[in-house]
C-alpha cells in the first residue's frame, strides 16, 4: 500500500495500534478527533448512526442527528452539545437529503420521517411508513429531481426501495423494489449510501464486503466493489458508509471496518480503487478519546466552521470504555485528505 504523506507537527503525537492478525495488519493513517458529542450516558450499545445537516444560510448552525437504538433520535450542534431528543422508539440508522430525514425504526417496523426547520434549527417527527417487513436495520436516503428515495436494509440481505415526490409527501411513499443484495455468509446488510451524481447506490454486506446497485435500474444485479478477502482494509463487520462528494461526480466512498477500528477510502468512480485507510485517534490535547469499533458514520463535503473541506462524523463504541457512554466524534476531512494524498 502507498506511503502516507506526513501530517506536519500536529499529528506527530498520534499513533496507530494495529491488531496482530495478518488480516488486520495494514498501514493506517492516524487522524485526531476534533470534537465529540455529549455522551448517551450509561452502559450498553446505544449510539449507532449519525447524519449531518448543513444549514445553507448559516453553516455555523448546522446539526448532527444521531440515533440511540434503545430510545430515539438525538440532535447536536457542531460543538457536540445536545439540542434535542425525539422519543420515537428504537431507531437504528438515520440519513437525510435537504431538509428531510429518514430513520429505520425497528420498534415499529417502519421508516420514520423527519423535517428540519432551517429557521428554528429544530427537527420534527412527521410520521412513519410501515415497511411490512420485520426489523428495518440500516437506511439511506437519495434525491433525484423531486423524487426522494428511502432504502431500508435488512438482516436477510434484502434492500427495499421506497420513493415519494417531495411536493406530495402527504401521499406517502411507494415501494418500488425489493432487492436481494446479500449473497454470502450471513447475508446481513446495514450501511448504504446513494451516489446520485453517478447513478449508483453502495450497500455493505457485513460479513462479505461492499456492493453497488444501479440507481437507474433496480432490476440490475448487484456489482461487487470490494470484499474482505481482497484485504484492502475491510474486515467484518462492514458497517457505516458515506460519500465525500466533489465536482463532476468525483469524490470518495468511506466505509467503516468495524472490528479493526479503521476506515477504508475508495474512489467514488469505477473501478473504485482503494485510496487508503485511516483510524481516529485521541485529540491532540488528550481531552477526546480515540474511536473504537465504529458502527455508523456520515460524511459531508460542505465547508463548515472548523472543517474547511468538510466533515466526517463517526460513532464511538466506548467513551472511553467499550459499551460505556457512547457518542459521536467529529473529524476534519482536511487531515484525511493530507494523510491519504487525496485530491
Amino acid at each position: 500500500m502507498k506511503r502516507y504523506l506526513p501530517l506536519a507537527a500536529l499529528l506527530v503525537s498520534a499513533c496507530a495500534t494495529e491488531p496482530a492478525q495478518d488480516l488486520y495488519a495494514i498501514e493506517t493513517a492516524p487522524i485526531p478527533a476534533a470534537v465529540e458529542t455529549a455522551p448517551m450516558v450509561g452502559k450498553g450499545d446505544k449510539a449507532d448512526d449519525p447524519a449531518v445537516w448543513v444549514n445553507l444560510a448559516n453553516p455555523a448552525a448546522s446539526l448532527v442527528l444521531g440515533t440511540n437504538k434503545d430510545a430515539g433520535l438525538y440532535v447536536y450542534n457542531l460543538a457536540g452539545e445536545e439540542l434535542q431528543f425525539l422519543d420515537v422508539g428504537r431507531v437504528n440508522n438515520v440519513d437525510l437529503r435537504g431538509d428531510l430525514a429518514v430513520a429505520s425504526n425497528d420498534e415499529t417496523n417502519s421508516v420514520s420521517w423527519f423535517t428540519i426547520d432551517s429557521t428554528t434549527n429544530t427537527v420534527s417527527h412527521i410520521g412513519d411508513t410501515p415497511t411490512n417487513k420485520d426489523e428495518p436495520y440500516g437506511i439511506c436516503a437519495g434525491l433525484v429531481g423531486n423524487t426522494y428515495y428511502a432504502m431500508p436494509t435488512y438482516k436477510d440481505g434484502v434492500a427495499q426501495v421506497w420513493a415519494v415526490a417531495t411536493d406530495a409527501l402527504s401521499d406517502g411513499p411507494e415501494l418500488l423494489a425489493e432487492i436481494q443484495v446479500g449473497q454470502y455468509g450471513q447475508l446481513q446488510l446495514e450501511g448504504c449510501v446513494f451516489d446520485e451524481a453517478n447513478g449508483q447506490v453502495f450497500v455493505g454486506e457485513e460479513e462479505h464486503g461492499v456492493w453497488k446497485l444501479d440507481l437507474n435500474d433496480w432490476t440490475a444485479a448487484p456489482v461487487s466493489v470490494d470484499t474482505i478477502d481482497a484485504r484492502n482494509g475491510l474486515v467484518a463487520d462492514v458497517e457505516g458508509m458515506d460519500i465525500w462528494a466533489g465536482e463532476n461526480g468525483e469524490g470518495y466512498l468511506v466505509v467503516s471496518s468495524q472490528a479493526a477500528d479503521r476506515f477504508v477510502v475508495y474512489d467514488l468512480k469505477a473501478p473504485h480503487a482503494p485510496r487508503g485507510v485511516f483510524t481516529v485517534v485521541e485529540s491532540l490535547d488528550g481531552a477526546i478519546d480515540a474511536v473504537t469499533h465504529t458502527d455508523g458514520l456520515d460524511v459531508n463535503s460542505a465547508p463548515l466552521p472548523g472543517f474547511p473541506n468538510g466533515i466526517v462524523v463517526v460513532q464511538d463504541d466506548g467513551n472511553p470504555e467499550s459499551g460505556v457512554d457512547q457518542n459521536f466524534k467529529l473529524v476534519d476531512w482536511t487531515l484525511i485528505k493530507i494523510a491519504l494524498g487525496l485530491e
